[in-house]
């Protein structure tokens, strides 16, 4: 038997391995890295249910093979519920971690700032949660797409409810910052428009997460208001129905309530839930359609758990995005900003489609009434509003909207 040569045998063996993770690296697709910033630490109720749905449609969509053979890849970051942390870690994701586009944005204003980022940057951004329409018309680019139902299309669908109330003084109550102001203004333009005798007899704007309730409730019942319309959330919510019901507010008056319906808002008001407000959210224990039941199973299944609308968001947004990916087959921005307009794509809500003319989506919302059964709020005489039959007309749009 021959022997190798010993002064080769290193170089052999090198060689080979080299061949070897060639070999290896050629079988394996580059991931697609999704820089995703949130405030987690800010807003844990919506933003906990958001990442476990967001974790589950990752899991999916590399199950069955990724994107055109490619992985996904999440490097998440917390913006600090501050616009100006939130663009810092939007530099740092695609300088650093050399990302293929940004998703996330909760609160309204930095969503603004995010979107905003995207444009200077020419970043595509998914915008999966902040409301204010500005994200998609006022300061709409074209690179940024919004995922969820705006305040304008939320107003919409319960302007129609609050003008057969017929009541003619209504008191706004909201948190001081673009999300608040945005809804408030949008609810009473189109009210003005259904029922031109309206009045409009109080207002108050406490700061985001510091309503002081009492003095809110008082200057609320002073104005006399026939009805209300709310916008707190999560625990400004909470304060305001506790001191509203300790207080009387709510008795013998319409309220009509932006948000209160979702799990992550109306759980927490246990047996202090008000009956009857008009609300949208998320009746998850009563929707039966063959998609939702497919997705509540998987969530299920997973987390043991039942999902909120967080999770839903959180969940459709990779979904949305693997869509839009596929069809690119690419994570060129610019072929990926043509693949998005006019996207249609699979969510727990059914289909839905990305808008060519603004880049919203067409994603609904649940509207009925809350109930209070067995020690909990939940919603009753629900029914879900498709978001395409919820928008301004193609020329306010196109008067609103910067050219792009």
């Amino acid at each position: 038997m021959i022997k190798p040569f010993p002064a080769l045998f290193p170089a052999v063996c090198a060689l080979a391995l080299s061949i070897g993770l060639i070999g290896s690296a050629a079988g394996q697709a580059k991931p697609i890295r999704i820089g995703e910033i949130n405030s987690y630490k800010a807003q844990p109720a919506f933003l906990d249910p958001y990442k476990k749905g967001m974790d589950l449609a990752v899991e999916e969509v590399n199950a069955a093979g990724g994107i055109n053979g490619r992985k996904i890849e999440m490097v998440i970051r917390d913006d600090g519920g501050n616009p100006g942390d939130a663009v810092r870690v939007a530099e740092e994701l695609v300088s650093r971690e050399k990302v293929d586009l940004l998703a996330g944005g909760f609160l309204s204003h930095i969503g603004l700032a995010l979107t905003d980022f995207s444009k200077q940057k020419k970043v595509f951004f998914m915008a999966s949660e902040p409301l204010t329409d500005k994200i998609v018309w006022q300061n709409g680019n074209k690179y940024t797409f919004r995922l969820r139902a705006s305040t304008y299309m939320q107003a919409a669908m319960l302007v129609p409810e609050a003008a057969k109330m017929k009541k003619k003084r209504w008191a706004m109550v909201y948190p001081n910052y673009e999300y608040g102001q945005s809804a408030v203004a949008t609810f009473k333009e189109q009210l003005k428009k259904a029922q031109p005798d309206v009045e409009f007899v109080g207002e108050q704007a406490p700061p985001l997460g510091r309503i002081d309730a009492g003095p809110v409730v008082q200057a609320l019942a002073d104005s006399k208001p026939d009805a209300i319309f709310n916008v707190l959330f999560g625990a400004d919510l909470a304060r305001f129905v506790r001191e509203g019901n300790t207080r009387g507010l709510f008795k013998g008056r319409e309220v009509v309530s932006l948000l209160t319906g979702e799990p992550e808002y109306i759980d927490p008001l246990k047996d202090e839930t008000p009956e009857g407000w008009l609300v949208t959210g998320y009746p998850w224990y009563g929707i039966d359609t063959p998609e939702h039941k497919s997705f509540f199973i998987a969530y299920h299944k997973k987390y043991s758990d039942y999902p909120r609308l967080g999770s839903v968001v959180g969940y459709t947004t990779i979904k949305a995005l693997a869509a839009g990916l596929k069809k690119a087959n690419s994570t060129d921005t610019e072929k990926m900003i043509t693949a998005f307009r006019g996207l249609a794509f699979e969510s727990p809500f059914g289909k839905v489609t990305f808008r060519a003319q603004d880049h919203q989506s067409t994603m609904g919302a649940y509207v009925g009434r809350t109930t209070l059964r067995g020690g909990k709020g939940e919603m009753k005489d629900y029914k879900y509003y498709d978001g395409a039959k919820y928008f301004p007309s193609d020329d306010e749009v196109r008067k609103m909207r910067p050219a792009n």
